[in-house]
Order: structure tokens, then sequence, then C-alpha cells
């Protein structure tokens, strides 16, 4: 498995145009970056009694929350801390190397810096897509539909046959049909950087983001060894 590189946490602001040195305007998603929270270090066990995670992470939280909405097991998770770190709204462990969870403590704070991002890299973003209710084939699978003529009568937008008859006499995993669309961990890779805002800790990312406006989302740089230009 190819080994990750460190991430961050952040929140979608929206779209906007950004217009570069050439006069080239671009549609690009404005992302808060941190700063994130480092609330536990997870280990390799060392030895065969070691009471650890068998891997190696980073688990950072984004956003203060109020201790009154605090859960008990959030609480257990300070309390490991030692009082280093508070809890967080959106809280993800990222699969890191050995190297790179030595150079972080608990408490210590992630932010956009630390990336080592530039203008022109790109990355992946994960986030919860847009809910979109129910929906048909058509607008969830792209389905054409019938003829809008020549006979068809009412049964313009339907599925068609599902294939359940004498074999296999039941409807086959996986079928494409109506039900539930959006709402789902989505990941965009290959996302090009724009421009870099250290200071503020903004990150404004070519193309579209999962998500709604002020969802929380996932940077990390790219995985894929050869991304489109």
């Amino acid at each position: 498995m190819k080994e990750r590189k460190l991430g961050i946490l952040g929140k979608k602001l929206g779209m906007t145009q950004f217009f570069d040195d050439k006069g080239v305007c671009y549609g690009v998603t404005v992302v808060q970056t941190g700063p994130c929270t480092v609330l536990k270090k997870c280990t390799k066990a060392k030895t065969k009694n070691d009471k650890t995670d068998g891997y190696t992470a980073l688990q950072l939280g984004f956003e203060q929350k109020p201790e009154r909405k605090v859960s008990k097991p959030e609480e257990g998770v300070l309390k490991a801390a030692g009082g280093k770190a508070k809890a967080r709204r959106y809280v993800v462990e990222l699969r890191v190397s050995e190297e790179t969870l030595a150079k972080f403590e608990v408490g210590q704070e992630i932010t956009l810096k630390d990336l080592g991002l530039k203008a022109g890299d790109y990355i992946d973003v994960t986030g919860i897509s847009k809910g979109k209710g129910f929906q048909g084939v058509m607008r969830r699978h792209n389905f054409a539909g019938f003829p809008a003529t020549h006979g068809t009568h009412e049964y313009f937008r339907h599925p068609g046959s599902i294939g359940n008859r004498k074999w296999p006499g039941r409807v086959m995993k996986g079928r494409r049909m109506p039900g539930h669309m959006g709402d789902r961990k989505v990941t965009v890779q290959n996302l090009k950087v724009v421009q870099l805002r250290e200071d503020d800790g903004a990150l404004l990312v070519a193309g579209a983001v999962p998500g709604h406006k002020n969802a929380y989302v996932m940077v990390r740089p790219a995985i894929k060894s050869n991304p489109l230009p």
C-alpha cells in the first residue's frame, strides 16, 4: 500500500472566480484549513505485550466544541491526552508513516504550512456529498428513459426490466435502481491548487469540492503518481 502524506482538516466556504497572471479565469472552491489539533497518536506494537493500535496514525480535530456537547467516548480521549487538547467538532484519523508520526505530539497544532503544498500541486479532497433524497434511475444513474412517442404509455422514466424471471428468481446485488442519492463520503482526486494563503489558512482549489457551504472536508496531497494536467 502506498504511504499517504500528512493531511489537514478544513471547511468548504464556497466557490468564486480567480484570475491568474495571464488573465485566465478559474472557477475555484475556497477551503478554510486548520489549525488542527493532534488529539491522539496511534502507534504500532513494539513487543507482543504492547497494547497499541497496531498501525501509525494521527487523530486530528478541527473547530472547538462546547463542553456541554462532549460525549463520554470523547471525554476518554481528552483524558488520555492529559488536558493537552480540547474537544473538536470534526475529528478524523489519518494514517501516516512513522517518520511523520514522530514529528508531532498530542496537543500540537497542524497548519497549512506543515503540508508543504505550493500553487500548481494536486490534492485529494474528501467530504460528505450533498444529500438529494430519494431519486429515480434517470437522475441517480443517468438512464436514458423510454421514447416519448410511438406507443410509450405512462412508462417514460421507469427503470425497465430487472431480470427477475424463472432464473435467477431474484434481483441480483448491485442492480441499478431508484434509491437514496448523495449524502455519502466522496473523494475527488487530482484537484489543482490555484493559490495558497498560508497566513489565513485559505486554499483556493480549481473545481468543485464535495459538500455544501460550511461543510467539513479533509485535504491530502494527491496519491496518484501521474495526475491529469
